[in-house]
């Protein structure tokens, strides 16, 4: 099989969760599968120092960064079709609330890159598997936003340790017609009628450990259902 790994950029504030993103990698190598790593060729929207969570006065491309992830084998969004892969893996990270959708910004109100939203809807459409870890579930919520889809998503769960507000990205979700469903970081949430598998990764206070298992269960979760 062949799962697209969907990539922001690279780092946790202002891109890609990079853990999640090469356990993810792993995964799916792991399980005997190919990984297709892609991007959107367009700048982020802004850049973050990570060891001060500053806003650097510089600007970024998304595929740019997202390649060195991918070790420079990465494909831009517009070139990829569901016909070239069986599902899509979506790390979390910062990147998907600030450069695929402005959700960080306006919430339920944001907007998302149309070609993030086409493609996406595009895979549900035709029934294959996405699997969004971390945040990127708003990113699907929105995508999939006035459309006969519901999906049912998690973003985690507030009787667990937490840096974000939980029940608050829950309700975003349902303001924009999804279904939220409260999941730990020892369990991944599965909608099989609309074959979409959601865990939350690092939107819990958590450890690379335990995100490893988490991504490796959601990663097996989305496998099945390509082959169910």
């Amino acid at each position: 099989m062949k799962i697209g790994v969907l990539l922001s950029g690279c780092g946790v504030y202002d891109g890609t969760e990079i853990q999640e993103a090469v356990l993810s990698m792993l995964a799916i190598k792991e399980a005997g599968h190919e990984y297709v790593c892609i991007s959107v060729n367009e700048d982020q929207h802004h850049v973050i120092n990570h060891t001060n969570g500053e806003e650097m006065q510089e600007s970024r491309n998304m595929m740019v960064e997202s390649a060195r992830i991918a070790r420079g084998d990465i494909q831009e969004i517009g070139l990829v079709s569901p016909a070239d892969i069986d599902a899509v893996v979506m790390p979390g990270g910062f990147g998907a609330a600030k450069n695929f959708s402005s959700w960080a910004f306006n919430g339920p109100d944001s907007e998302i890159k149309p070609a993030v939203k086409l493609f996406l809807v595009n895979m549900v459409n035709v029934g294959k598997p996405v699997c969004a870890l971390c945040v990127s579930p708003v990113v699907l919520a929105k995508a999939l936003e006035g459309s006969t889809v519901s999906p049912s998503l998690t973003l985690g769960t507030s009787a667990e340790a937490s840096p974000y507000d939980i029940k608050g990205f829950h309700a975003g979700i349902e303001q924009v017609g999804a279904k939220s469903h409260e999941t730990g970081i020892t369990e991944v949430h599965i909608d099989r009628e609309n074959r979409i598998v959601s865990a939350p990764c690092y939107m819990q206070d958590t450890d690379i450990l335990a995100v490893r298992s988490n991504i490796k269960a959601a990663v097996q979760a989305t496998l099945e259902l390509v082959e169910a």
